[in-house]
């Protein structure tokens, strides 16, 4: 591999809160309209005046004006509509003490204007919508704006899944024509790395080519057209005969052509069961493809019992069998949880069996008595926070973990606060994660289990 390996990969970042409600927003009751005062009689002396022996009208002095039945019930109605009024105010402001008050949890408060939020299903299609209007260009490139302006193939990847979540045909058919035409190697799988006009990097990333792959044969039933399916085919070939290595008799996914040869590497988070089982069904050999899924269960649950109670960034394949520890530059120590493999949870809580959806659950204890806007953007393998910034992916981790323990309301907040601190520190990949974290916690529109 060159030396511009995927784990030199630079940190990627941040979270803002959404704008308050206008400050001209008020309240207003229900079924009450603005009372007109009932008109003089035609012919006759308006209020306030007095018709004079000869027919003059002059004006009363005001102590001296006669008050109507019309204006005293006028003046009635007034009253009642003021007293309404503070009833609905004194109403409002009770609710939103007790609703302050039920939540009892000051450590887990609600970010300024998530009462603005919109419901999850719309917040799903913004966020995802948000990435493809940020970060694609026209012509089907994305674009790592916060990182250089450079471009990789899990970017791409990426945008073409969120393209099918939203049905988005045009832009998928953009994003995949580019792809296909500066990324693409002879062998189907993707070059990870692309600058200033030209690849720089050849190597592949199997993360990418699985995305790849599932969007494909995604978009092949979405969107009517045989020829994605037949490239998502191709691609799903390519990673099983190139990107893949046996361990105590099963498949493994490693993370690349690169990582075939001892010492091989695996990347935990590029393991995704759901993606593994729609490759299967698609390909025709589904049993195949659930060993994978095995092997990665296998190789994650070795690294625990080696003493990580959080799975790392980066690991290796012992020659003998079973998967050891190794740090983010390739070397033993400085091992890590952060930006690669909090993508672990979010897969494994996707996953079609209880297997994997209970190995996420187990890693809800390290996050759960923490404030979202308190965790860390990267920790040690014992739970012990070491990241110097709190960035999104981290949060959208733990709400994968959430929900796979059947936390949904923890869940759908750290969601939230993920989307609040992309906001307030924008960049590609926390976007990226928080779109592709809606799409696949709450919805089905990235494949549903096979049957």
């Amino acid at each position: 591999m060159s030396s511009a390996a995927p784990w030199e990969e630079a940190a990627r970042g941040a979270a803002r809160a959404p704008a308050p409600p206008s400050a001209d927003a008020g309240l207003r009751a229900p079924g009450l309209a603005t009372v007109e005062a009932e008109p003089a009689p035609h012919g006759s002396a308006a209020s306030g005046e007095a018709v004079q022996p000869g027919g003059e009208v002059v004006a009363l002095p005001r102590r001296q004006r006669p008050v109507s039945r019309s204006a005293r019930l006028e003046t009635a109605r007034v009253r009642e509509r003021r007293r309404r009024l503070a009833g609905l105010a004194v109403l409002v402001v009770l609710a939103l003490v007790v609703g302050i008050l039920a939540r009892g949890d000051g450590d887990r408060s609600v970010p300024a204007g998530a009462a603005e939020r919109p419901a999850p299903a719309d917040a799903t299609e913004a966020a995802a919508r948000h990435f493809l209007d940020t970060y694609v260009d026209p012509d089907g490139r994305v674009v790592r704006r916060d990182q250089g302006g450079d471009t990789v193939s899990e970017g791409q990847a990426y945008a073409l899944l969120l393209a099918v979540a939203l049905d988005d045909e045009a832009t998928f058919a953009q994003v995949w024509s580019w792809t296909q035409a500066n990324l693409q190697r002879p062998d189907a799988l993707l070059s990870w790395h692309w600058r200033d006009g030209d690849v720089r990097d050849t190597s592949s990333a199997a993360d990418a080519d699985v995305d790849t792959a599932r969007a494909l044969l995604l978009a092949a039933q979405r969107f009517s057209e045989p020829a994605y399916d037949r490239e998502g085919v191709r691609v799903a070939q390519a990673i099983r005969e190139l990107e893949t290595g046996e361990d105590s008799g099963r498949p493994v996914l490693l993370a690349g052509p690169w990582a075939t040869t001892p010492p091989r590497t695996v990347n935990p988070s590029y393991f995704d069961p759901r993606a593994f089982a729609i490759l299967g069904e698609a390909t025709g050999d589904p049993a195949w493809w659930g060993d994978l899924t095995e092997g990665g269960y296998a190789v994650v649950e070795q690294l625990r019992e080696s003493g990580a109670v959080l799975p790392p960034d980066w690991a290796q394949l012992r020659e003998v069998g079973g998967a050891r520890v190794i740090g983010n530059a390739g070397q033993d120590g400085d091992a890590r949880y952060s930006y690669d493999a909090a993508r672990l949870p979010v897969r494994f809580a996707t996953a079609c069996d209880a297997r994997g959806r209970r190995i996420a659950a187990s890693w809800w204890p390290v996050f759960a008595d923490v404030a979202p806007a308190q965790l860390s953007d990267a920790y040690d393998l014992d739970g012990r926070p070491v990241g110097a910034s709190q960035g999104p992916v981290v949060m959208v981790a733990a709400a994968a973990a959430a929900r796979a323990a059947g936390e949904e309301g923890a869940s759908e907040e750290l969601l939230d606060a993920a989307e609040d601190r992309d906001r307030a520190a924008p960049s590609y990949y926390g976007a990226a994660w928080v779109a592709l974290g809606r799409v696949l916690l709450t919805t089905d529109d990235l494949g549903t289990c096979p049957a």
